[in-house]
């Protein structure tokens, strides 16, 4: 999926991922464990067998929806936009301590 995505190996996969994709594995995550506590699961296997079992049904309802995950092109690079929200901060702190002057 990286190289399809251009994405240098030394990244992580998630910090170029659609939101839409992001929140997915978390709802396939939340089920997990929401169902490992209410069925008493306590192996690795069973766990793991549980969560391949609602990542399934997640990319499912995604397509049902016309959400192909591997079609979607890859966002905006998070460090890259978290630079600019900071620098874009300080430049908001500098404009208002301007305007107390």
């Amino acid at each position: 999926m990286k190289n399809r995505l251009g994405i240098p190996d030394s990244r992580a996969l998630a910090d170029f991922q659609p939101t839409i994709i992001l929140k997915a594995k978390d709802f396939a995550t939340e089920i997990t464990i929401f169902n490992s506590k209410e069925k008493g699961l306590n192996s690795e296997m069973q766990i793991s067998d549980e969560h391949i079992t609602n990542s399934r049904s997640v990319r499912k309802t995604l397509i049902s929806r016309g959400i192909y995950p591997e079609n979607l092109p890859a966002e905006e690079d998070i460090k890259k936009v978290d630079r600019k929200l900071k620098s874009d901060e300080k430049k908001g702190l500098k404009n208002v301590n301007k305007l107390g002057e």
